[in-house]
């Protein structure tokens, strides 16, 4: 018996239905958006439109029916040509929607996934806060029942799609009590947007992901009613730990197609671009580098994909995906410089996408956990 990595027909198709859509669509305006540092919403809405938004959902809930591994094929593509675009499809799925069919009553979720699927409306997830940042159990946002509501106070940082036109909610981490042993209890509660007191502050200044949308986000006596709470009171900390287990996969996927975009992009400037009478990649030096990159961006692959497929069978995977995003975001960042190397001056400006990869790459070290929280937990699976 042999194993076969290839891709069944439907994400066979879907991957080059993505390909398309990024080399013919995203590709030749994402630069625009990128330098104005815009929310592309014209492509966001063809985004949903082809279903990539209601990937990993069921069809009942407006979704197409498919799992993680389909949402990874989709994010890898984006990815290899722009990852701001990919972030926010990954944060819209991963962390506004999924919490909602995970831990959601049958109610919220006919409420909200609709339109979440369909990608008229962004979810974002607030768990980050300003003095937490890899503690998440140091949570400080507060939440406290008043009769039929919670009453909100606190602040998140952070935050992905939390401040678009379309953002319809955000999914907020708030200290609801205290254990016996006196430490948190933790809770996760719907905040529809526009809500009184619910404040989102101007864009960050970013040094990359600069179509994408990102926030802080603050709560002043925000009252929402006390059916917006998500899941089990108390169980809001156990539930995000979930939430960032399966994304870890998805920044992996993601991690992947910048590092493989990486590749495409100097293999074709190697080509073209001559010195001393012969084209560069005819140099020995280039050639191995480019054998490097390509070596890095096919073992991500098949790490995403071996804990997406862990996933998706219903065995354990936290330990998988921990090696996924730890090893996929850090051969990104050596993929975008080598890159950056290869193109010389031009890859120091910003009219070649490698100079968008280099400033977007770190930020996959950092986000949904550090590379020394991946270390971390990929120790403690280890037994220590």
């Amino acid at each position: 018996m042999t194993l076969d990595h290839r891709l069944p027909e439907e994400l066979e198709e879907l991957r080059r239905t993505v390909e398309a859509f990024a080399h013919h669509v995203v590709a030749p305006k994402i630069g625009e958006y990128y330098e104005q540092h815009a929310f592309p919403y014209e492509i966001v809405q063809e985004m949903g439109r082809m279903g990539l938004f209601g990937l990993p959902f069921p069809e009942e809930y407006g979704g197409m029916g498919g799992d993680y591994l389909a949402l990874g094929i989709a994010l890898e593509e984006l990815a290899r040509v722009d990852s701001s675009v990919a972030i926010t499809l990954e944060a819209g799925v991963s962390l506004g929607a999924m919490p909602l069919y995970r831990f959601g009553t049958e109610e919220q979720k006919r409420e909200w996934l609709p339109k979440l699927c369909s990608g008229e409306m962004l979810g974002a997830f607030g768990l980050t806060e300003p003095d937490g940042g890899s503690d998440a159990g140091a949570t400080r946002t507060t939440a406290v029942r008043d009769g039929d509501e919670w009453v909100i106070n606190g602040s998140k940082c952070f935050i992905t799609n939390s401040g678009t036109d379309i953002t319809g909610l955000v999914t907020v981490t708030a200290v609801t009590g205290r254990k016996a042993d006196g430490s948190p209890e933790i809770s996760s509660i719907i905040v529809p947007s526009g809500t009184p007191g619910f404040t989102v502050a101007a864009p960050y200044s970013k040094v990359g992901w600069n179509a994408s949308d990102t926030r802080e986000l603050s709560f002043a006596d925000v009252r929402v009613p006390a059916g917006n709470l998500l899941g089990e009171e108390g169980r809001g900390y156990a539930q995000f730990l979930r939430i960032l287990d399966e994304g870890r996969i998805a920044i992996a996927a993601l991690a992947t197609g910048l590092a493989q975009g990486c590749v495409d992009e100097s293999v074709t400037y190697a080509k073209e671009r001559h010195a001393f009478g012969k084209p560069i990649g005819a140099n020995q030096a280039i050639q191995f580098k480019l054998a490097d990159m390509e070596m890095r961006a096919h073992t991500a692959r098949l790490a995403w994909r071996d804990a997406a497929s862990r996933l998706v069978h219903g065995e354990p995977f936290k330990k998988e995906a921990a090696l996924a995003k730890l090893y996929s975001s850090e051969i990104a960042v050596d993929n975008a410089r080598e890159a950056t190397q290869i193109h010389g001056g031009y890859g120091f400006m910003n009219e070649y996408p490698v100079a968008r990869m280099w400033r977007d790459a770190k930020i996959l070290e950092i986000g949904e956990g550090t590379s020394e929280v991946q270390r971390m937990l990929i120790a403690r699976e280890l037994g220590f």
